[in-house]
């Protein structure tokens, strides 16, 4: 308490002094006009206008008519102006930018468009490019011939990135071939009869074989009842199946998944499941062996009937199928185009084009080869092999007379016309479109690849690889529904 009251008595004591100081001023003031000079000059430096100086610079008139200036030189905008004037350049940058993309956006926005409503088609099986009318007649020293089976090749397959052939023969061999360089990459070497059980590898005909979309899995059948998968990278075996009770004839995995569907002559269809390595279930309905198999996406798949004159849809889940009939022979071999459509060939020299919504053909082309044999007694050149580039009108048909024909499909499938064929001397008894459409590929042997009918000596057993060259300045294809 007597700290703040001498405190206190200080301040009063102080204010008390300051006052007397105050009235002395103010008689000094009063006497004359020396007085209001100094008083003037003494202004400035007093206490209380030094403390509020800074505080209110603007109120002071002198100070600020004499610093204003100064600020001006030295700041050309306020932080608020500065701002704003940023603003003003990113808005304008930005509204640069949507301009240009403005301009991209149609051409985005039509290629997205269009790529959206081709999945839809192919989904629902109704797409069909037309790159037929843009394909030529390749020169026939641009194609490419492999050679290494020694007997007559069988079967072939391509892998998904069009970089690699698998080929199998009656050696019971399956050799890997780099496309871009056509040296063989592996070799997996058939075995003698009676050496099954100590051979890894086919020691009987090899009819068919199957790649996955992914490549990972290879599948191979023979003669001997006998499905065989293989590693695709290295060619390593790792599982053999068993259950079928007459030769395999068709194999094929569903896309996108590794489901594997076969066929045989014993009639019935199975279903695998390769990551499982197990047996799912069993199929039946052909009257005769199945010689041909194919499936694309969806959880079912189509066969050839042979001699039983059929061609039949097979909806694995609900375990029912579709019965078409057309062909007046042996129908040997069968591909799809699309979901919805696909083509046959058969004995009877006959091309078919067909809708899983129609029971009989949309379009047949009858001696599709030609004919053979003495006058009066001519016979049709069996069909021995088809093809189809998938979700396009162009498709391609092999057989004994030397040649391959490449065909156009009319607008909806309905139709088939002869664009060019191409020679390569023997049995055409493989034929493969690449995924990209550039190149067709053909497995030829000197016999049929299911007998020994008869021999065509001056051919020899080989893949061709025949190049699709389109006409300058084409256009990309146009799609349909």
């Amino acid at each position: 308490m007597s700290s703040s009251f001498f405190i206190k008595s200080n301040v009063a004591s102080q204010s008390a002094k300051k006052g007397k100081n105050t009235a002395g001023l103010k008689r000094k003031v009063g006497g004359g006009a020396d007085g209001k000079n100094k008083l003037r000059a003494k202004k400035p430096s007093n206490k209380h206008n030094e403390e509020i100086s800074s505080e209110s610079e603007t109120e002071g008139p002198p100070v600020s008519k004499k610093r204003q200036p100064k600020q001006d030189v030295g700041y050309d905008e306020t932080p608020q102006e500065k701002k704003l004037r940023l603003a003003k350049l990113y808005l304008e940058q930005l509204k640069d930018e949507e301009e240009k993309k403005a301009e991209d956006e149609p051409l985005e926005t039509e290629l997205i468009a269009g790529r959206l409503q081709e999945e839809v088609l192919e989904q629902q099986g109704k797409l069909q490019r037309f790159i037929a009318k843009e394909l030529i007649a390749p020169d026939p020293t641009d194609i490419r011939v492999l050679r290494g089976h020694k007997l007559p090749i069988t079967c072939l397959v391509l892998t998904p990135d069009d970089k690699f052939i698998f080929s199998a023969a009656k050696d019971c061999s399956i050799i890997k071939w780099d496309i871009a360089s056509g040296k063989k990459v592996h070799k997996i070497p058939g075995g003698r009869k009676g050496t099954e059980e100590r051979h890894v590898g086919h020691t009987a005909h090899i009819l068919c074989m199957a790649v996955s979309s992914d490549g990972k899995y290879l599948a191979s059948g023979d003669m001997n009842k006998l499905i065989m998968i293989w590693e695709g990278d290295t060619c390593k075996h790792l599982y053999k199946f068993t259950g079928h009770k007459a030769p395999v004839s068709g194999l094929s995995f569903r896309k996108g998944t590794h489901d594997l569907y076969s066929a045989s002559h014993d009639r019935s269809v199975k279903v695998w499941n390769v990551d499982e390595n197990a047996y799912v279930e069993t199929l039946f309905g052909h009257q005769d062996a199945i010689t041909g198999l194919d499936c694309l996406s969806r959880e079912r798949c189509v066969t050839a009937g042979g001699r039983d004159g059929t061609v039949r849809v097979w909806k694995i889940a609900e375990e029912s199928q579709l019965v078409f009939h057309g062909h007046e022979g042996s129908i040997d071999c069968i591909q799809l185009i699309n979901e919805e459509h696909m083509i046959t060939g058969a004995d009877d020299g006959s091309v078919s084009l067909w809708s899983v919504n129609k029971k009989k053909p949309l379009s047949t082309v009858k001696q599709a080869h030609g004919c053979h044999g003495d006058a009066g007694l001519e016979q049709p050149h069996w069909v021995s092999s088809v093809a189809a580039l998938q979700n396009s009108d162009t498709v391609a048909s092999g057989s004994h007379n030397s040649l391959v024909n490449v065909w156009k499909c009319g607008q909806h499938y309905r139709g088939l016309e002869l664009l060019f064929s191409v020679a390569v001397p023997g049995f055409v008894n493989s034929l493969k479109f690449s995924s990209s459409g550039h190149f067709l590929v053909a497995g030829v042997g000197q016999e049929h690849r299911l007998g020994r009918w008869w021999r065509l000596k001056e051919a020899k057993n080989g893949i061709f690889i025949i190049p699709l060259k389109r006409k300058p300045n084409s256009e990309e294809p146009n799609s349909t529904q």
